[in-house]
């Protein structure tokens, strides 16, 4: 009973989940009122090995509000697979949660992931930027608190290229061995979209499929099948580009903050970091250009404590709580302010993710038809790869391709 009195209540606070912030410190009882949250967050973000950054987190919160005698139940699941949990039994599963972007509309579509807005959209726009804020935006509401970019980018060996090296495929290819994950379909479109091929519009317009079949894409696969069979060029697959820095046969790679450790590990002070390079095609310089998206906190519509599962993800995605992220587990950090501490700004990763995430980037969209995107493009890859595209038959596989991606049966 208790339970659907503070769901009742939540609900007139949040006006339709549209979450505006409450007074009521005049009602409140002066006894404490019991609250439990469960939250759901990667494994390694709640290991002793990693510093607990959870359940650090959540104590500080709680301190920072003694009205509430929280309870905090602690559950494991990935920012990738939360999403298909909270949609699929939003009342068994966690009040609050970490999410990929991508995942979205998978909880917006079962109507179980909370909005953002009053005073709470009112911060979030003035500690982040506002292509970040796209990310997690439909229909105008935000739908999450950001704690990270998610984009990939390039580490390369300082020996072997320069700063102004890097800046160049071309001119990397000629002096030295790049590795890049051709047959990743998170990863392939960036020659693509370096041509002006597009999906679903701007990535939200969902009747305009996907365009990755024109005369401009054609070109593109021509260009990929030579650079797969440029013997500098090596497609990185189950841990090869890390394997090849490693004994020195491969100098540069395309990844993401998750192998800064290990590149780390591997060159050392040769470590080089940079957003992505500009290739050349039929005589013309393009960019290359990754997916971005962000990961973020959200909170379930379901939960019996809406005003309080919100506090805890603000303040999850808060500076404080993104600064102890990145020492404890390198997660780079999105707040605008915190950004610009001098000790994070150093940080040639930050850097990188940044720049790649401001101008060499294109937000990858989350409308459902994407689903049928990525099955196709790996198909693309491999076949390049395994040299069943050719030049000569690249327009028809190309024309494929596209057919497949604007398919439901894909």
């Amino acid at each position: 009973m208790q339970g659907k009195l503070a769901r009742a209540a939540a609900a007139l606070c949040a006006g339709a989940l549209l979450l505006t912030g409450c007074g009521g410190t005049e009602n409140a009882q002066q006894t404490k009122e019991k609250v439990r949250l469960m939250v759901w967050s990667p494994s390694e973000d709640q290991s002793q090995s990693s510093g607990q950054w959870l359940q650090t987190c959540c104590e500080r919160f709680a301190e920072l509000h003694p009205e509430w005698d929280i309870t905090f139940v602690y559950g494991v699941a990935d920012e990738a697979s939360a999403a298909t949990a909270v949609a699929q039994d939003p009342e068994a599963s966690a009040d609050v949660f970490l999410y990929a972007n991508d995942t979205l509309t998978t909880m917006t579509d079962a109507k179980a992931l909370a909005k953002f807005g009053g005073k709470y959209a009112d911060e979030l726009k003035a500690t982040n930027s506002e292509t970040l804020l796209d990310s997690l935006t439909l229909d105008g509401y935000v739908y999450g608190v950001p704690f990270t970019t998610n984009t990939w980018y390039m580490y390369y060996d300082k020996r072997v290229f320069s700063e102004e090296d890097v800046k160049s495929l071309d001119t990397m290819l000629e002096k030295g061995v790049v590795s890049f994950p051709f047959v990743n379909s998170w990863y392939l479109p960036a020659f693509y979209f370096g041509n002006g091929c597009t999906l679903f519009g701007d990535g939200t317009q969902e009747e305009l499929g996907a365009d990755f079949g024109g005369e401009n894409a054609v070109e593109v696969t021509e260009y990929l099948v030579d650079l797969a069979a440029n013997p500098n060029f090596k497609i990185d697959q189950d841990g090869s580009g890390l394997a090849g820095l490693r004994d020195g046969s491969i100098h540069a790679i395309f990844s993401g903050s998750w192998d800064a450790a290990a590149v780390r590990e591997i060159l050392g002070e040769n470590m080089g970091v940079a957003a992505l390079p500009t290739y050349t095609l039929n005589g013309e310089e393009k960019q290359v250009y990754s997916y971005a998206g962000s990961k973020a906190i959200g909170v379930n519509t379901s939960t019996d404590y809406m005003v309080q599962a919100v506090e805890l993800a603000m303040y999850l995605g808060s500076a404080e709580a993104q600064q102890l992220h990145y020492e404890l587990r390198g997660v780079i950090p999105c707040n605008t302010e915190l950004n610009e501490d001098p000790a994070i700004a150093a940080d040639e990763v930050v850097r990188a993710q940044n720049d790649t995430f401001d101008r060499t980037s294109k937000l990858q969209p989350f409308v459902a038809q994407m689903n049928n995107c990525w099955t196709p493009v790996e198909n693309m890859g491999k076949a390049i790869r395994n040299g069943t595209v050719t030049k000569e038959n690249a327009a028809e596989q190309t024309k494929a391709m596209n057919d497949a991606m604007n398919s439901d049966g894909i």
